[in-house]
């Protein structure tokens, strides 16, 4: 396998800029796929600089080290960016200067056949990005109705949830639901004509699955919290988001870090104790048009990216903006 089977990444200059690389910082790619991001970020480090590394899908580990086992300011670890605390402890690194979070899937897990991830290819039912533990074929065929429903309606948006799940509850009666192409049968033969002609009608089962099987919402928040909690004074955070719910965890926690003192501003000393933590470096951004038109599964992407303050500084004498995009 080799870095040509992962696409260009997404938003790749937006997203690097944002980092503002230093020479001589530490920096992480904390979900480093193919490396696409990770060379970018490269070409800009000196001697000096560091990088991390970080994935869980095997696959893209065996990329990076194809590539870049041989650079001696690269550090590559097989994990989830989740624990981004104990992977710095690990490598006795205190704080960075900037992390890269791209929460899409893979062009590379999405076009691999036996990955699962797809409903345009016929597969085993998986969508593990670890290769590891619980798969979609194991929650299509074990979990009860209602908790088949929750999943659909909170992870996908799905409104007809009740319809899909009751679907597959009664084929899976017959034989157990193996592939990605069965699912796809069910969930088409679940739900109205006009819904079909709204885009393929499985899009939003298949997200909410992997969703689920990858723990992926239930780990964001607190993974932001650590990531931020990471960075040096000055240093930024930068995500890529590819869908509504985990931008709106993203939107969130970055909303908590820029504000500082809700106080009615009459109030002639501050009572809520609450500081600000960040400056925005790019509020919300998307793909360029030209990007889009080359790569449309970019399309939902949005950049958000966060700086680090100091939190005695004095805003009153403007030495941070916030930039909103």
């Amino acid at each position: 396998m080799s870095e040509k089977s992962y696409h260009v990444p997404v938003m790749l200059f937006p997203a690097i800029d944002s980092l503002e690389i230093k020479k001589d910082g530490i920096y992480v790619d904390s979900t480093a796929g193919g490396g696409g991001h990770s060379s970018e970020i490269l070409k800009r480090l000196g001697s000096d600089g560091k990088l991390i590394m970080i994935d869980r899908d095997p696959d893209a580990i065996a990329v990076l080290k194809e590539r870049f086992s041989s650079n001696q300011n690269v550090f590559i670890v097989h994990d989830n960016y989740k624990n981004i605390k104990s992977i710095l402890k690990d490598l006795n690194i205190d704080k960075v200067d900037g992390i890269l979070a791209d929460l899409g899937v893979s062009s590379h897990q999405i076009d691999s056949a036996g990955r699962g991830f797809s409903y345009h290819l016929d597969s085993d039912l998986d969508m593990r990005m670890s290769k590891e533990g619980f798969s979609a074929k194991d929650a299509v065929n074990g979990l009860p109705y209602d908790e088949l429903k929750r999943i659909l309606y909170d992870y996908g948006e799905e409104r007809y949830a009740p319809q899909i799940s009751r679907a597959v509850v009664e084929k899976r009666k017959e034989k157990p639901i193996e592939t990605t192409f069965e699912l796809d049968d069910i969930i088409s033969s679940a739900v109205p004509a006009k819904y079909k002609r709204q885009g393929h009608p499985a899009r939003k089962t298949f997200q909410a699955l992997r969703i689920y099987v990858n723990g992926e919402l239930d780990d964001l928040k607190d993974a932001v919290y650590d990531m931020f909690s990471c960075l040096n004074i000055g240093g930024i955070l930068s995500i890529i988001t590819f869908h509504s719910l985990e931008d709106r965890i993203v939107k969130t926690a970055f909303k908590d870090f820029t504000t500082g003192c809700t106080c009615p501003p009459d109030y002639p000393v501050c009572v809520c104790g609450r500081k600000q933590r960040a400056v925005y470096n790019v509020k919300s951004e998307g793909p360029s048009k030209d990007e889009i038109e080359k790569n449309y599964r970019c399309h939902s992407a949005r950049l958000r990216s966060v700086r680090r303050i100091d939190e005695t500084i004095d805003f009153s004498k403007n030495k941070y903006k916030n930039i909103s995009k």
